[in-house]
Order: structure tokens, then C-alpha cells, then sequence
């Protein structure tokens, strides 16, 4: 058996040329081997096929927000079969929303998607609207889900900033191993200015900077030696300097209140009607843990109280 062959590390280049005013790499030395890059090697997504249409799009972002795609993709693909346009989701009670959402977590997406599912039924004739304003004014929607479907879906000029391309920018152009933890008015001007002019151009930009942050500039282990702009990073070429901000921990889940409140959704999405709070009772052992969650689902519209101490997932 041959062993396997060791890339060969990209050479050390030369300081790229920045620019005069900002001392950055400027971004059209950027845009063309990006795209390049991801013409060859974008995964092939079911939201990224011309069938998905928009609504595909909108429902893929509200799906990978925090969540890993292999994760959505059969979750996706069961939606997109049950509710393939935005009015045949919003003919269902909420809590369907909520069932189908499966162990997706941070169900109240759910809800969210299912509130704009109506909005765009009764304001905009059953169609996903073309305009960001319109976008980012449908219930659940901010500023990055309108910015990401004008773009994927309408091929529009927006910056779309989500953690992988925060990633790929404070690496190539500012030459540090994180962004921070949330989007500042910096990275959001940052974004602005490297904003391909052309509309075809700058949506490409868009989700081919994203595909560059999800499989090669990734939060560890990235692979510099695959990267179309390796000799253009601003961090590669400093050496790559460790992260000197407040340490970045994983999210824990074991035994915290995420936990049970997925335990009590997981009984009432199997259940056909209303369940008694014995019931929920027995999924969690701690009880002011277990009604703190469930007074938090009741509170967040996931689940609703009935008379005589039942719940269930909301109707209206």
C-alpha cells in the first residue's frame, strides 16, 4: 500500500500588495480566487439547486443557524416535502412547525419561520419578497437572514456575515485567529467594503466566502495548504498569532436547562393530544429544574398550558 503523500506546504509569499489608504489587501484580489475555489469545490446542497427556489433558501437559513448541515439535510428535505411554499406552512397550527422541527434545537426557529411563513402568505400573495426591506420587516427575520436570502436567493449585493465568513475576514484581513464574539459595526463595515460592485459577483462572493469558512478556514484544524488565498491571509503571514481575547468555550448541554426543555418537547412532538404533567414529570428527576423549563417553553409560546394540568404544542 503507498502512503499517503503530504501536501506540500504553500510557500512563504511575498506581503501581498494592500492598499495605499487602509493598508489592507484590497478585496478584488480576494473575490477572484474565492470564487475560483468554490465553482470547483461547493458542495452540492439541496438549497443551492435552482428547484429550492426561495423558500427553500429562507427555510435553509433559518434551519443552519447554530446547526450543522448534516444535521439539517434530512430535517430540510422532510419540511420542503410537506411544505413546499410558504401558504401550505402557514395553513398548519404553530406547534406542526414545532413537531417537524425535530431535535434540530432552538426550536423557537419554529415558531419563527412559521410567523413569517404567514406574513408572507397575507402580505405578499404566498411569494418569499424580493426586496431586503421587506425581507428583515417579516416577523422572526434580522438582519443576516434578510441580507442571506436577498443574496442566495434574488442574486442581490449584501453583505452577508455569518460566523464562517466572520472567520475568513478577521483571519485574511485583519490578521487575527477570531472574530469577536458578536458582529461589531467594524466587521459590518468591513463586509460593506469588500462588497464585490457587480450584483452576479457579489452574491457569488457571498456564498463562496461562507463555503471557505465551513471547510477550510475552520475554527480548528484549518488547512491553509487547500486555501485559494493562503498568500494573500493577513494571519498566515504573521504567523499565524494565537487568539489573545477572553477564551472561547464550547457550549455545554449535559444537564442544563436546553437539556430538559428538549426532553419535554421531545414527549409532547410523539404525543397525538395533550399531556398530562405526570407525564412530563418523569423526563426530568429535579423538579424545580423541570418546571423552570417548562414554565420557560410555556413562556417562549412552544408549548401550551391547558385546564386540568395539561400541555401541548401550541395551536394558535
Amino acid at each position: 500500500m503507498t502512503a499517503p503523500t503530504t501536501p506540500a506546504p504553500v510557500p512563504a509569499p511575498e506581503p501581498a500588495r494592500t492598499d495605499d489608504l487602509t493598508g489592507r489587501v484590497p478585496g478584488r484580489a480576494l473575490h477572484a480566487p474565492v470564487i475560483a475555489w468554490f465553482n470547483e469545490h461547493a458542495r452540492d446542497l439541496p438549497w443551492r439547486r435552482p428547484e429550492a427556489g426561495p423558500w427553500g433558501v429562507m427555510v435553509s437559513e433559518f434551519m443552519l443557524q447554530q446547526t450543522p448541515v448534516s444535521r439539517v439535510l434530512p430535517v430540510y428535505e422532510q419540511w420542503l416535502a410537506r411544505w413546499p411554499r410558504p401558504a401550505d406552512l402557514a395553513k398548519e397550527p404553530p406547534g406542526e412547525a414545532v413537531r417537524a422541527w425535530g431535535r434540530l434545537g432552538y426550536p423557537r426557529r419554529a415558531l419563527r419561520l412559521h410567523g413569517a411563513a404567514v406574513a408572507i402568505t397575507e402580505r405578499h400573495g404566498g411569494d418569499v419578497p424580493t426586496e431586503h426591506a421587506q425581507l428583515i420587516a417579516l416577523p422572526g427575520i434580522g438582519e443576516y437572514t434578510a441580507a442571506a436570502v436577498a443574496s442566495f436567493a434574488y442574486g442581490q449585493r449584501h453583505p452577508v456575515l455569518d460566523t464562517n465568513v466572520r472567520r475568513v475576514l478577521a483571519r485574511a484581513v485583519n490578521g487575527v485567529r477570531y472574530p469577536p464574539n458578536a458582529t461589531t459595526a467594524a466587521e459590518r463595515r468591513l463586509a460593506r467594503e469588500l462588497l464585490p460592485e457587480d450584483e452576479r459577483t457579489a452574491s457569488r462572493w457571498a456564498a463562496a466566502s461562507m463555503e471557505l469558512g465551513a471547510l477550510i478556514c475552520t475554527a480548528k484544524n484549518e488547512t491553509c495548504h487547500r486555501c485559494p488565498i493562503a498568500a494573500q491571509c493577513a494571519w498566515r503571514l504573521a504567523g499565524k498569532p494565537e487568539h489573545d481575547g477572553p477564551p472561547r468555550r464550547g457550549q455545554t448541554y449535559a444537564g442544563t436547562d436546553r437539556q430538559v426543555r428538549g426532553r419535554l418537547l421531545a414527549v409532547l412532538r410523539e404525543a397525538v393530544g395533550p399531556v398530562p404533567q405526570s407525564v412530563l414529570d418523569r423526563v426530568w428527576d429535579e423538579p424545580v429544574q423541570r418546571a423552570r423549563a417548562l414554565d420557560g417553553l410555556v413562556s417562549d409560546g412552544l408549548v401550551e398550558p391547558l385546564p386540568g394540568g395539561l400541555y401541548r404544542l401550541p395551536h394558535t
